[in-house]
């Protein structure tokens, strides 16, 4: 990869560093090897999410090899809370260049159960949330712009007890597809990656409680859901980050509207 400014086929074009990119949940997991990957690359960093101390320890880390970051407690289903925060960040850096819609959480949600409310929290934080921070991102971010959505295969295929989740998952590509159409014109590129599996907190709380569920150890459905995937192993955090970096790279600029399975195989013979 070229540093510094390049010129190709008359276009000039601009690497990461020193552009300035939000992270949602950004305090641990995905999220936190996201924000890590881009301050490698010289790009300045603000993370949000609900936990502070999460946020501060990503921070933390950034800073002490030399990065530059700032994180503010938010809660991306509130408006209010996410204009607060991304107008920190323009007031900080004087930019946006770059979001990464990657706040989410997960659990079941039978159709039997009564109580709608993990239902409507789980679609708030993975699919309102993604909508309200690239809206009121947007009117901040020129050419050339990025956003990448975090989807799942979940949004490829449905798994029984989890229609919530997989509702949310499917909702974030039809908005990746939608917006990407809609700012192209903006010299913004708009995409989605759907990971399988990846080994952090939220996969291990899901195969935790599915295992509860089922009726068997955590260890034994873990060893289960990983047989699923044809490549025998959960993706690694890292294969999340490259493909981020490469997406917000000048070199996919032509790449937006697209949704990028990173799921070991599992969905190969699905359409999807």
């Amino acid at each position: 990869m070229q540093t510094g400014d390049a010129v190709h086929e008359g276009r000039k074009l601009v690497t990461l560093n020193g552009r300035v990119a939000i992270v949602t949940g950004g305090g641990s997991g995905i999220g936190r090897g996201i924000a890590l990957g881009f301050a490698d690359q010289g790009v300045r960093v603000a993370v949000c999410g609900r936990r502070a101390e999460l946020l501060e320890q990503t921070v933390e880390q950034i800073v002490k090899s030399g990065g530059s970051a700032m994180s503010v407690p938010a809660d991306v289903t509130d408006r209010g809370e996410v204009e607060r925060f991304v107008a920190s960040v323009v007031n900080e850096w004087g930019q946006v260049d770059i979001l990464v819609n990657n706040a989410g959480v997960s659990g079941r949600t039978p159709i039997d159960d009564p109580d709608d409310t993990r239902w409507l929290n789980i679609l708030d934080v993975n699919l309102t949330g993604s909508y309200l921070c690239s809206k009121v991102v947007l009117p901040h971010m020129k050419e050339p712009g990025r956003i990448v959505n975090m989807s799942s295969v979940l949004g490829r295929f449905g798994v029984p007890g989890y229609a919530a989740y997989c509702t949310a998952k499917h909702g974030i590509i039809g908005f990746t597809k939608a917006l990407a159409l809609e700012v192209a014109g903006r010299g913004i590129t708009v995409n989605a990656i759907c990971p399988t599996w990846v080994d952090t907190d939220m996969a291990r709380q899901g195969i935790e409680e599915t295992a509860a569920i089922l009726g068997m150890s955590a260890e034994a459905f873990r060893t289960q859901a990983v047989a699923s995937v044809p490549i025998k192993r959960m993706a690694e955090v890292g294969e999340i980050v490259a493909l981020t970096m490469y997406l917000c790279q000048a070199d996919a600029a032509s790449i937006t509207g697209q949704v990028i399975n990173v799921c070991g195989g599992a969905t190969a013979g699905s359409g999807g």
